[in-house]
């Protein structure tokens, strides 16, 4: 059977419009919405009751750690004590975080002439750290739904 070129068209129109018309309602109904997971950091250690608990989470080493213009996601948390807990929602996925506890509320880890730093400062997976900040790859971790919890030790140099 030969088809013309217009024929063929129109077979091929039809098949699509078919198609989505009684699939669509049966592929929205697979394709689960964004999943978000629970990410609970716990920040130990502040030294006193100043400031804000700041917290950055990074998913690629873009502008790792300071720059949070490029974080996933950032912003202050208040705290109480020597300890504070911070439950975001995230999407599953590879992740490092930095704390800070902001001493002065400037949004930015203050650093004296020498550029050693003046307020406290931590990372997931808390790594040692001697001369500068540890790699993304170094504090980066994994998180999982429905919840994935870390502890992050503030130092102070």
């Amino acid at each position: 059977m030969k088809l013309s070129l217009s024929r063929c068209a129109t077979l091929t129109a039809v098949l699509l419009a078919s198609t989505l018309t009684s699939a669509g309602p049966a592929l929205a109904r697979q394709t689960p919405a964004a999943a978000t997971c629970a990410l609970v950091v716990h920040i130990e250690g502040f030294r006193n009751q100043r400031g804000d608990a700041g917290l950055s989470i990074f998913n690629s080493s873009d502008g790792w750690p300071e720059n949070n213009d490029k974080a996933f996601q950032h912003g202050p948390h208040a705290f109480t004590g020597d300890a504070t807990t911070i439950t975001l929602q995230v999407p599953p996925g590879r992740y490092a975080l930095v704390a800070l506890h902001d001493e002065n509320s400037n949004h930015k880890l203050d650093r004296n002439l020498f550029g050693i730093p003046k307020e406290g400062f931590g990372f997931s997976n808390n790594p040692k750290v001697l001369l500068s900040a540890p790699s993304f790859d170094t504090a980066a971790m994994q998180v999982a739904c429905p919840s994935t919890e870390t502890t992050i030790h503030l130092m102070y140099k």
